[in-house]
């Protein structure tokens, strides 16, 4: 049995160490750029639902680079920090960037999905005349950081016109690679209790598919996209191991 613990900074592989970088950097950029320019950038490279004018194809790359608070960032170049660097470790930096993008992406794919579903569901309640009333003042609403009060309209401003921002999905891929690479190793929660890989991974899995489920009106995390970087992890995986090539 063996126990996990985080490398170094001054240790960590190239992508790993560019990523964290990268991802700083741009937290820093948005906050100089919204101070001193009231210059939006995680309105321009958050990824947007496909139906929204504010949509752009390459927001599928860049929304993983772009998070919300502190907090938000500090968690996920923590884990991309703590999973990345064994990960990176064993496949090489090609391999490793390669999953990295291929599950943010993917990641993002899901959350999209996922939006165009709840947005079905929504416009058999919401009238013509509501839909039309969001599609035409409901980006304005919600760059004054506010929103409907009508429930339903709420929601379905926010799929339309909010975001979706940080590199969780990528992070969730890195998770379930680490799992299967090192099941037997240790992960400490709240760096006290330890509980194996791959047990880790199905329990955190299933959460996320159960608050997924859930789909609880007060819950901004987007569960799916988690999911997302778990499932684009798995299948990518998969084609490797068909392949022949070791995981």
């Amino acid at each position: 049995m063996s126990y996990h613990r985080p490398s170094g900074f001054s240790i960590l592989p190239p992508i790993v160490k560019n990523l964290l970088l990268l991802n700083i950097a741009m937290f820093v950029l948005t906050a100089i750029l919204q101070y001193t320019m009231k210059v939006d950038l995680t309105n321009i490279l958050g990824l947007h639902y496909v139906g929204s004018e504010n949509f752009k194809p390459l927001q599928f790359v860049t929304y993983m680079f772009m998070h919300g608070s502190l907090s938000h960032i500090f968690f996920n170049m923590f884990a991309l920090w703590m999973f990345g660097s064994a990960i990176e470790h064993v496949w090489g930096p090609q391999k490793f960037l390669l999953y990295y993008l291929v599950t943010g992406i993917g990641a993002g794919v899901l959350q999209v999905v996922f939006q165009h579903i709840q947005l079905m569901d929504i416009n058999e309640v919401l009238s013509t005349e509501q839909v039309q009333i969001i599609k035409t003042q409901g980006a304005e609403v919600m760059s004054q950081s506010m929103n409907y009060t009508d429930s339903l309209m709420a929601k379905y401003n926010a799929i339309m016109n909010a975001p979706t921002v940080g590199a969780s999905g990528a992070v969730f891929g890195l998770l379930l690679a680490f799992g299967m690479l090192f099941p037997d190793s240790y992960i400490y929660i709240y760096f006290a209790i330890p509980v194996k890989a791959k047990y880790f991974v199905m329990l955190y899995g299933l959460f996320e598919l159960y608050m997924g489920i859930q789909n609880n009106p007060g819950d901004n995390v987007a569960h799916y996209a988690h999911l997302g970087g778990m499932l684009f992890g798995f299948l990518l995986i998969y084609y490797w191991k068909k392949k022949g090539t070791n995981i």
